[in-house]
């Protein structure tokens, strides 16, 4: 097994589906299914939520929400994308799931303590992350990258809706565009790919962290990528090499 501890990175649209907000069943039956066969791997597995599929940015400022508060409320929906996981979790059998928050609540969820945090793991229970770091202006693909690195996770799985990878252009836009195989942090930022906040990218440059970007859709994705798979594009240190 080429990991056996990964972070993985979910975006709140992986749990809306087709929808464009809100929760689809089907789509948290996937994300049930996909963890749990890979927690059956005796893989130790930490997962970073988003909150967008219940608030986002651009609803803020429509709305005239200064981006300090639109973010709290956005940290607020990452609590509650990780509690409907928990209890899709628990009632598939799921033995132990915890939620632990950057901000307190503690009648639903554990403070977020690394340590303990690293303990949970050790003891193989599923742990979901929620409210980035507790503050605002920063995305959940800072955290994740950030919460990989405490957790000695040796690896970022980053999971997309959508999109099998990380492409020389726009796949949607022009046929002729190829995925990479793997590509340096550099070239990420220097190229400008919104694949992830370019900070995210530099604390995982700077700490050495591979960050795996592939098709959470595609059913057994995350296996194969931690029994030591080629799957979707790979960033890390070396030479870019098209797929």
């Amino acid at each position: 097994m080429r990991y056996n501890r990964v972070l993985i990175k979910l975006s709140g649209g992986a749990l809306a589906g087709d929808r464009s907000w809100g929760f689809d069943p089907n789509a948290i039956n996937h994300i049930v299914n996909e963890v749990m066969s890979l927690h059956a791997l005796e893989v130790e597995v930490g997962i970073v939520v988003g909150g967008g599929n219940i608030f986002r940015g651009e609803l803020g400022e429509r709305w005239g929400i200064e981006r300090a508060e639109a973010d709290n409320i956005g940290m607020v929906a990452t609590v509650i994308n990780c509690m409907m996981l928990r209890g899709a979790f628990t009632s598939r059998g799921a033995a132990d799931v915890r939620v632990m928050t950057a901000i307190p609540i503690n009648t639903v969820a554990e403070p977020y303590i690394r340590l303990r945090a690293i303990r949970h793991l050790e003891h193989k229970c599923i742990v979901l992350l929620a409210a980035g770091t507790g503050n605002p202006y920063v995305t959940t693909d800072y955290p994740s990258v950030q919460r990989a690195l405490e957790l000695r996770a040796p690896v970022l799985l980053s999971a997309k809706n959508g999109t099998d990878g990380i492409y020389t252009g726009d796949p949607r836009k022009d046929s002729s565009v190829q995925r990479y195989r793997t590509i340096g942090y550099d070239s990420v930022i220097q190229k400008n790919l919104r694949v992830m906040d370019q900070a995210a990218v530099l604390l995982a440059r700077d700490h050495d962290l591979p960050i795996h970007v592939f098709d959470f859709d595609a059913a057994g994705a995350m296996q194969r990528i931690c029994r030591g798979e080629d799957v979707g594009s790979l960033i890390a240190h070396g030479e870019d090499a098209l797929a």
